[in-house]
């Protein structure tokens, strides 16, 4: 298998919605072909990971990673801005590589940096002290205390609340000027190709030094990025 594939932003949350489908479905197309699946952030609409328990309605899709895993497909996970605190699930049963704030790894002899995205603004100050409060080691333990039927509830509640920023973002206009200067500064540090998530529109983009690769949405674009043969490609996933 030298197959690998990038995706990010499905934000899921019930098995029975159509991306949630859709995203089994693929996944299981790429079974035995799938070298290493990479997820750049917000698979979930809402992870936090307890040490005893997986949200219900996820069960379907980690039984499919699982599955995936016993295959030989090997997991990396950077975290989003919904999904963090992965926790023993995916450390434990699916001898998952975590980046929490994303990384470079290196791909066949090239260099890629991975990145959920919501850290290039580094001008958003506010975003960036919240997102730090968030997975603060003692934000993470008041967190673990609380029960996960609550913790549920809360999560649905702020679902509902986000679908129109979700909305929004796929007609938010890319701001590529900021996406072009955060992967220049990635290739010049010896990077030969920067993937990322969290923007909600796919991008593929040939740089002076190198790749930058955005990989747009799994809630209705379907999109993702392949790497085969030597060469990083978006898709899109029509069944």
């Amino acid at each position: 298998m030298t197959r690998d594939i990038f995706l990010a932003d499905a934000h899921l949350l019930c098995p029975d919605t159509e991306n949630y489908q859709q995203l089994l479905a693929f996944l299981e197309t790429q079974r035995g072909r799938m070298r290493t699946l990479y997820i750049l952030g917000d698979l979930f609409e809402f992870w936090v990971g307890y040490r005893h328990l997986v949200f219900t309605p996820y069960i379907p899709l980690l039984e499919k990673l699982r599955s995936l895993h016993c295959d030989g497909t090997q997991i990396v996970y950077v975290e989003g801005n919904h999904d963090f605190h992965l926790g023993p699930f995916f450390r434990d049963n699916l001898d998952c590589l975590i980046l929490p704030d994303g990384g470079t790894v290196e791909i066949d002899g090239k260099r890629v940096f991975l990145c959920h995205g919501d850290r290039i603004n580094d001008r958003d100050r506010g975003y960036l002290l919240w997102r730090g409060l968030l997975r603060s080691a003692p934000l993470k333990a008041a967190m673990a205390l609380l029960p996960g039927d609550l913790t549920w509830r809360v999560a649905l509640w702020a679902s509902r609340v986000s679908q129109k920023g979700n909305a929004a973002k796929s007609k938010r206009s890319l701001p590529l000027g900021l996406l072009e200067k955060f992967a220049r500064d990635r290739l010049a540090q010896g990077c030969d190709v920067v993937i990322t998530g969290h923007f909600h529109q796919p991008l593929q983009r040939n740089l002076d030094q190198g790749l930058l690769l955005g990989l747009g949405d799994w809630i209705t674009q379907y999109s993702y990025a392949v790497h085969e043969n030597g060469r990083f490609e978006l898709k899109t996933y029509a069944p």
